[in-house]
């Protein structure tokens, strides 16, 4: 099997943050794939529009972050983040659209970042625009699919997401789960694992087309702002979620999420490091039948 992966340079921008590596870590990871030759096809992402924000978000916010008027998630008013917004949602639709088009891959990848905290019409938290609810209502408007399920399993909650289900009225169609809401302690590892195994029969119940996976790299042990799975564990869970949408017969969509570990001389090899074992994990999966 290989991978398509919706990324493009111009996803990529400069935040001017120092904790979050999420606006150019795309870049990095993209150049590890190559590099490392994995099975993966790279995809440019078609931008999503205005009109595509304004479906989830307050058209006010939206016009005043994209004009540079209003804060990003990065707490900063920059251009070159302004211009790299429509891209890097714009790469998550891309993706969905490729995994329920004709070939129907049932892996599809997005580098993309920084989602769940957006809210209806603030960001937060290195998030500016909800890529997650952004695509789920225009599978949903467009009638590519009657319902979407959100497995997010970054560290953190995403209480952006829950907040714009309810703003839109989309909660019936969307199902939402975040881990990051319930598990924090390396102790409920095992707590963990028990709801991901519980998974299988909530997806048989809401028969979603389409899963949109949060393979959060925050979720290691060792990440500053987050940690309770080792290497080891974090591994466990992307191939238990493959294997749940390969079992199934959902394809899954996963984008990178959060990652916040830092190396010595300020680079992110350890979270690029655990990005491409989500890849790898997938490739398991599908190459071996698991």
């Amino acid at each position: 099997m290989r991978v398509p992966v919706v990324y493009s340079q111009v996803m990529v921008a400069d935040s001017g943050h120092e904790v979050s590596p999420s606006a150019s870590k795309p870049g990095l990871v993209a150049a590890a794939l190559k590099a490392q030759e994995y099975a993966v096809d790279i995809v440019a992402p078609e931008p999503v529009s205005a009109e595509d924000f304004i479906r989830v978000h307050d058209p006010r916010f939206v016009k005043a972050v994209l004009e540079g008027r209003e804060d990003n998630g990065f707490g900063n008013r920059s251009a070159e983040v302004a211009a790299s917004l429509p891209y890097t949602t714009g790469s998550l639709l891309t993706a969905c659209k490729i995994a329920l088009g004709p070939s129907r891959p049932m892996v599809v990848a997005s580098l993309s970042s920084g989602f769940h905290h957006a809210r209806f019409a603030k960001a937060a938290d290195f998030c500016t625009f909800n890529g997650l609810m952004v695509t789920a209502a225009y599978l949903l408007a467009n009638s590519r699919v009657k319902r979407v399920a959100i497995l997010d399993a970054d560290y953190h909650y995403g209480d952006g997401t829950d907040e714009i289900l309810d703003q839109t009225g989309l909660r019936a169609n969307v199902f939402h789960l975040s881990f990051g809401q319930e598990f924090k302690r390396p102790d409920q590892a095992d707590a963990f694992f028990a709801r991901l195994e519980a998974l299988e029969q909530d997806l048989r119940r809401f028969e979603p087309q389409v899963i949109l996976y949060q393979a959060g790299a925050d979720a290691h042990i060792d990440d500053p702002l987050g940690g309770f799975l080792t290497t080891e564990q974090m591994g466990a869970r992307d191939e238990k979620i493959f294997s749940l949408g390969k079992q199934l017969g959902i394809p899954i969509v996963f984008n990178l999420a959060g990652g916040y570990q830092r190396d010595a001389d300020g680079g992110i090899s350890k979270v690029v490091r655990l990005h491409l074992n989500t890849f790898s994990a997938a490739l398991r999966v599908h190459d071996t039948g698991a």
